[in-house]
């Protein structure tokens, strides 16, 4: 494996993350999964700031790294939904968002058949909300090993919920766009 596939190979053990992270939350090991969800979140740092350091950015990387960003923040949401911490409205906004951007980026993608080296790019407020989603992830845990932290929850919520909920907005828009671009351009 050369270097430049590094960036790569680090989205790929953020995804295998993925199921030691759940299971240690499903059997309500909060500390472990806070450790584990930290260590996958330094490979997501990591793996952004090689690929752009050494400009190791690829078709590929652009793809594989956020769809580990999903899987491992939707596998994980759901484990908080099904041991009782988080609440089913708010998993249900992010899970209907993310499938606004798969959607819109499957449909961008399967129309653009000339092989396009436009490399995926999230926007400003996707990368605000997802560093918020994050952030969300680890109170919540936290929470469960310092209880005293409750009061915040309410108020998290909110704001996850108002920029997941503009997030979603914003890339419905990107998508239409880049829809009727390709329209134009046939």
């Amino acid at each position: 494996m050369s270097f430049s596939m590094l960036p790569n190979a680090l989205s790929i053990i953020r995804i295998i993350l993925t199921v030691p992270i759940v299971i240690a939350l499903l059997k309500e090991q909060y500390l472990l999964t806070l450790m584990l969800f930290l260590f996958a979140g330094i490979t997501d740092a990591l793996d952004g700031w090689i690929a752009k350091q050494f400009s190791f950015q690829s078709r590929l990387g652009s793809i594989l790294d956020p769809m580990a960003d999903k899987i491992l923040l939707a596998s994980t949401f759901l484990g908080l939904y099904w041991v009782g911490i988080l609440p089913l409205w708010l998993l249900l906004l992010i899970f209907v968002r993310d499938i606004i951007i798969v959607a819109g980026a499957l449909g961008y993608f399967l129309g653009e058949m000339n092989e396009s080296t436009e490399l995926l790019e999230p926007t400003l407020i996707s990368k605000f909300n997802t560093v918020l989603q994050i952030a969300l992830i680890l109170f919540l845990l936290v929470m469960q090993i310092y209880i005293e932290l409750n009061t915040f929850k309410d108020m998290l919520y909110i704001v996850i919920a108002t920029s997941t909920g503009l997030s979603g907005a914003d890339y419905m828009w990107l998508w239409i766009k880049k829809f009727i671009l390709q329209e134009a351009k046939k």
